[in-house]
């Protein structure tokens, strides 16, 4: 193979000019096949339509870890100016997608170099639909990585500065579940409210009693969000509609505190209806879980850091979520944040990946990796 500082920093720029969205990444995984086949590194056959697994298996036996990446894009058009801007009007890597799978290619590639070195197996996945969030399921459902003994995941900051990685024990990243309320009220004139019952009351009521469940009914130390983003209801001026409807989103850190919200919620939400003598229908769909880190797999994380010189800072827990966390419900896991510098924040027209990050962190995913396989943690 060529310098790997050129092929990491021409796929970057392939897949950042080929952004393509959830469970339509067809380009994008043709092309990371091309370059693991041509490399001699085994692609499993997943049956899956988007997103591939490649595997490294060394000349002794021993664990498996699995090394992920997120592969999809975002429907954003770019504003970076970059000369390998995005040639897909209205899609965008805006969440450094592009960045991680060149990373974790990047890993792979320098692995291979080392199987008989490597006492196990390495996994590859090149995940589908982050951004829905809907791939992680998808990819686990393959049966594939059933002999996972842990999961290693990287995700760009920019809050960081270019190549420190930000590492931290426990939960980092919030579980994302989206709650769904449908009023049913009784349609009257707007001039005869005492005729019906109006939606929009208690619509009203509901959006405002919500926030007192982050507020005075859980711990102030759990962190917390209830954030209602769409509301919706009648059609005319003078006319007191039948339903009213809103939707959300709850983000908790702490599995306790994600069953306490939905509990509250349901209850605020249905006693709030009754008292105004209108009917509430409750949804909550559960996202993807909190990310929880190992923490002797940060401790390794760190360990290997330091012996590679690359600085590193504590993690920030953020409420954003992140499909990672569904391959950490059986098994552990470390999701690794890596500085970009200073830039647009994530998920912005105008947000930038340092390419200099690239061959660094692969190495030390890489280097990891190996630790892991043949010292452990």
């Amino acid at each position: 193979m060529k310098n790997l500082h050129s092929t990491l920093k021409e796929l970057f720029e392939w897949l950042h000019q080929h952004p393509e969205l959830g469970f339509a990444e067809y380009e994008t995984t043709a092309k990371l096949r091309t370059i693991l086949e041509h490399e001699g590194i085994e692609v499993l056959d997943t049956g899956l339509q988007t997103g591939l697994i490649a595997q490294i298996t060394g000349d002794l036996p021993g664990r498996c870890v699995v090394l992920r990446c997120d592969i999809d894009a975002l429907p954003i058009q770019e504003q970076t100016e970059l000369p390998y801007a995005s040639t897909h009007p209205g899609r965008m890597h805006a969440c450094g997608h592009d960045a991680h799978t060149a990373i974790m290619l990047g890993a792979a590639l320098m692995l291979n170099q080392r199987r008989p070195e490597l006492t196990g197996s390495v996994k590859i996945v090149f995940q589908p639909a982050e951004e829905l969030p809907a791939g992680a399921r998808v990819v686990l459902a393959t049966g594939m990585l059933e002999d996972a003994d842990l999961f290693l995941g990287v995700h760009v900051s920019p809050e960081l500065p270019a190549g420190t990685l930000g590492l931290k024990a426990g939960p980092v990243m919030a579980a994302v579940d989206r709650f769904a309320i449908t009023i049913h009220g009784r349609g009257a004139h707007a001039a005869q409210p005492h005729e019906g019952v109006d939606p929009i009351v208690v619509q009203a009521a509901i959006v405002q009693s919500a926030q007192t469940i982050v507020s005075r009914a859980l711990d102030p130390f759990a962190a917390a969000v209830v954030s209602i983003t769409h509301v919706e209801s009648g059609s005319t001026w003078n006319v007191l509609p039948e339903t009213a409807f809103l939707e959300g989103t709850v983000r908790t850190l702490e599995p306790a505190v994600r069953e306490k919200a939905e509990v509250l919620m349901r209850g605020f939400t249905t006693q709030i209806a009754a008292s105004y003598g209108a009917q509430a229908d409750f949804a909550w769909r559960p996202g993807p879980p909190a990310v929880i880190n190992d923490p002797a797999l940060c401790q390794a994380a760190r360990y290997v850091a330091e012996d590679m010189h690359i600085p590193t800072a504590q993690q920030e827990n953020t409420m954003t979520g992140e499909d990672f966390s569904c391959y950490l419900e059986n098994r552990p896991g470390l999701f690794v944040r890596v500085g970009t510098g200073c830039s647009f924040p994530l998920h912005h027209p105008k947000f930038k990946v340092d390419q200099q990050i690239l061959y660094p962190t692969a190495q030390y995913f890489a280097q990891l990796t190996e630790h892991l396989l043949n010292k452990g943690v």
